[in-house]
C-alpha cells in the first residue's frame, strides 16, 4: 500500500513578536485616552454655579428715564421728588429756570440731581390731576354754592390745553364722592349742578376730606401719565373752620408728602370768617386750616376769597398748580432705609422764592 506523502505545513505566523508593538502603541496612548476623559468629567465636577451678573446702579437708571430724557416712564422707588414752585418778588411764578440754576441739600448736604422735569417738555404739557373737595356744611351759603359751581369751571377751562382729569367730592358731616377722575366736560358740569348744601350740617370734616382725597389720587391717578410725571393736587374749598375729623392734621400732611400730593385751600367768606375790606390794608384772620400747616408743608398755597373774585382766583390758581417745577435725587444708601425723617432744602437763584411740596422724606426701616 503506498505510503502517502506528507503534507506541507503553513507557517505559523509569528504573532509573539508583535506584543512589544502592541504594548508600546497602548504604553504612548494611554496619558491622551486619560486626559480626555478626565476633561469631560472636570466641568461636571469642579465648576461653580453661576450667577446671574448685575449690572451697577446708573446715577440716572433707565428705568427712571429714558434716553431721550424728555419724559419719565415710572418713577424708582429709591428717588425723592420734589415740587418747587419758584416765584419773583411780586409773587409772579418764574418758569424759565434750568436744572442748573438750582441747588438741592439733604440734611444741610448738597445733593446732584438725579432728574430735573419743568411744566413743558418738547412741546407737552405737563399733565395734572385735581380732586376738588367742596365744602358744604350748613356753614356755607347757597349764594356761595352757586359762584363757586362758576368758579370750578373757569379753572377746567384754563388747563384746557392739556391732558387734564377732575374728582369731585363734598364733605361736612360726610364725605362724599360726586365725580370720580374724569376728562369729560359734560360729567363735571353735571356733578357741580349736584351740588348740596347741608341746611343742619353740625360739623366740617375738612381733613377726613383731604385725606380720602389723596387715596383716591394714589388709587386711580398713577405718577406717570402718557410717559409723563403726574401733577397731583387737592383744591380746598372750605370756610377754614374743621370740626369733627377723624384724621389728624399731621398725619393727612405725612400722606400727602408720601403721594406727592400738593394741598391748595381757597378761604371762602362764609359767616364765620372776617375778610378784609377792599379800602383796608388789614390781612384776613387765620383759621385752623391756615395754621395747621396743610398748605405749606405740601408746596400749595392759600387764598382767600372776597365776594366778587371767584372766578379769577381760580384762573390765578390753575396758573399755581401747573406752574411747579420737579427736582429729584437719590439719597446715599446709609439714609435709605435708617427709618428717619431728613429734611430736603432746595435753593434758587438770589431773589427768588422757592415753596417745595414737602419739608423732607420718611426712610423705611428694613
Amino acid at each position: 500500500m503506498p505510503i502517502d506523502a506528507p503534507k506541507p505545513q503553513c507557517p505559523r505566523p509569528r504573532v509573539w513578536r508583535l506584543w512589544p508593538c502592541l504594548a508600546l502603541l497602548i504604553a504612548l496612548a494611554a496619558p491622551a485616552l486619560f486626559c480626555h476623559a478626565q476633561a469631560q468629567q472636570q466641568p461636571e465636577q469642579t465648576q461653580p454655579p453661576q450667577t446671574p451678573a448685575q449690572r451697577p446702579r446708573r446715577v440716572t437708571p433707565t428705568d427712571v428715564l429714558p434716553e431721550d430724557k424728555d419724559e419719565i416712564y415710572r418713577v424708582d422707588t429709591d428717588l425723592v421728588l420734589v415740587d418747587a414752585t419758584v416765584t419773583d418778588a411780586t409773587g409772579r411764578p418764574v418758569r424759565n429756570l434750568q436744572a442748573k440754576d438750582f441747588k438741592l441739600y439733604d440734611d444741610g448736604v448738597e445733593r446732584p440731581l438725579a432728574f430735573f422735569n419743568v411744566e413743558r417738555r418738547g412741546g407737552v404739557k405737563r399733565p395734572v390731576a385735581v380732586v376738588f373737595a367742596l365744602d358744604v356744611s350748613g356753614s356755607m351759603t347757597g349764594e356761595e354754592m352757586a359762584r363757586l359751581g362758576n368758579a370750578m369751571r373757569a379753572f377746567s377751562e384754563r388747563l384746557v390745553d392739556r391732558d387734564s382729569v377732575y374728582a369731585v367730592m363734598t364733605f361736612g358731616m360726610r364725605v362724599h364722592i360726586l365725580q370720580n377722575f374724569t376728562g369729560d366736560q359734560r360729567k363735571l358740569d353735571h356733578a357741580l349742578a349736584r351740588l348740596a348744601r347741608e341746611e343742619n350740617g353740625l360739623s366740617t370734616h375738612a381733613y377726613d376730606a383731604v385725606d380720602d382725597a389723596v387715596r383716591l389720587l394714589t388709587r386711580e391717578a398713577p405718577r406717570t401719565r402718557e410717559r409723563q410725571l403726574l401733577k397731583r393736587a387737592v383744591v380746598v374749598v372750605t370756610d377754614g373752620f374743621p370740626v369733627g375729623d377723624t384724621v389728624a392734621p399731621d398725619t393727612v400732611i405725612e400722606r400727602a408728602n408720601a403721594a406727592d400730593v400738593s394741598i391748595y385751600t381757597v378761604t371762602l367768606p362764609s359767616f364765620s370768617r372776617l375778610l378784609a375790606s377792599t379800602e383796608t390794608a388789614h390781612a384776613p384772620l387765620p383759621t385752623p386750616l391756615d395754621v395747621s400747616g396743610l398748605v405749606e408743608k405740601t408746596g400749595g398755597t392759600n387764598v382767600y376769597a372776597t365776594d366778587k373774585d371767584y372766578e379769577p382766583l381760580f384762573h390765578a390758581l390753575a396758573e399755581e398748580v401747573t406752574s411747579s417745577y420737579v427736582l429729584a435725587f437719590y439719597p446715599p444708601e446709609e439714609k435709605r432705609h435708617d427709618g428717619r425723617f431728613h429734611t430736603v432744602r432746595i435753593q434758587a437763584p438770589t431773589g427768588l422764592a422757592v415753596r417745595q411740596s414737602r419739608p423732607g422724606y420718611q426712610s423705611n426701616k428694613q
